[in-house]
């Protein structure tokens, strides 16, 4: 078996949050859009998901054109089959993480994150498939306790 693996950069705006996983079937990009409809209203997202079966095309519902075409072009960079792409503007991913993750469509969930994103792809001759995520960037030191009392007050506001 000819294997290969490589990372696929996603971009997004800075003030927004992603979320990649893997889904069953065209349904799911619906039942994300109404999670998210449902949970956090005032959201601005695209949703999109890469059918692997049949037509293979990639699926797209939103509510804003920006962030459903930069979900497109994340999962084109990605090429792997049932894979689903959610930005998210004016909310946080964890505002909808749960919903997501209990989501009937929904298999795996890779990443929730605001920070830079790196999709880890195995390639074989049959396709592409996600392997996994880099999220963010390797630690910096160790938290000290005025680190540790700013974190709780972060925890305190929410």
């Amino acid at each position: 078996m000819n294997l290969e693996i490589h990372g696929v950069k996603i971009d997004y705006p800075e003030n927004c949050g992603i979320i990649i996983g893997q889904g069953t079937s065209i349904k799911t990009v619906d039942y994300l859009k109404q999670i998210i409809a449902d949970t956090a209203p005032q959201a601005h997202f695209g949703v999109a998901f890469s059918e692997a079966a049949g037509e293979c095309l990639i699926r797209t519902e939103g509510s804003d054109d920006e962030m459903i075409k930069r979900c497109t072009t994340a999962l084109k960079g990605i090429g792997a089959g049932h894979v689903f792409c959610i930005l998210l503007c004016d909310a946080h991913p964890l505002d909808i993480l749960n919903q997501v993750k209990n989501c009937p469509g929904v298999c795996t969930v890779y990443c929730a994150t605001m920070n830079p994103l790196q999709v880890i792809i195995a390639t074989t001759l049959q396709g592409w498939g996600v392997v996994g995520v880099i999220d963010g960037l390797p630690p910096q030191g160790i938290e000290g306790e005025e680190e540790r009392q700013e974190r709780h007050n972060l925890l305190r506001e929410r």
